[in-house]
């Protein structure tokens, strides 16, 4: 589940924002997001990016070929819509789609940010996950429910250290 830092993984995100922008809008500001964004750490080998969009509504237009190119909707987050690329049944692409007004404190660009900065939470998060995702392989739990906790301490850190207030991680 959880493999070594892949210095491949930011050329990925790179071809995945090439191709989301040539589907979608060629304006679309993307970022690469998530674990496999922060160098050294463990991770699922799936590339997140987080796609800055006008509004909810901005992504319908450009469904139809994104469908059509493999992403689908695929996700109970109910902030905002998210994307999926499972080529042969196999994840290895997430795009979050956060509207303009969410963008800024997107609890997931923040926590990137945090780790890119902080090594001692990083190493922590990584400790937590390699513990969750044994507790999920051993059948004694479920991997994301098993870092939630730890998550949500570090996003409440970063919100604080922006003068946010702390909010929930969990959105499904």
């Amino acid at each position: 589940m959880l493999v070594d830092y892949d210095p491949a993984w930011p050329g990925l995100f790179q071809e995945a924002a090439v191709e989301l922008r040539r589907l979608g809008d060629p304006e679309w500001e993307i970022e690469h997001i998530g674990s496999t964004a922060v160098p050294g750490l463990k991770a699922k080998p799936i590339i997140d990016v987080a796609v800055r969009i006008l509004d909810a509504a901005a992504l319908e237009p450009h469904l139809h070929r994104l469908e059509g190119a493999g992403w689908r909707i695929g996700s109970g987050v109910r902030t905002h819509p998210v994307l999926v690329f499972e080529p042969e049944g196999i994840r290895t692409r997430i795009a979050h789609f956060f509207p303009q007004e969410q963008w800024e404190h997107a609890n997931q660009r923040l926590l990137r940010d945090w780790l890119l900065t902080h090594p001692d939470d990083a190493a922590t998060y990584e400790i937590t996950k390699i513990a969750a995702a044994q507790r999920a392989a051993d059948g004694d739990g479920r991997y994301n429910g098993g870092k939630t906790a730890i998550i949500q301490q570090i996003v409440d850190k970063a919100r604080a250290s922006r003068g946010l207030p702390a909010v929930p991680v969990y959105d499904k």
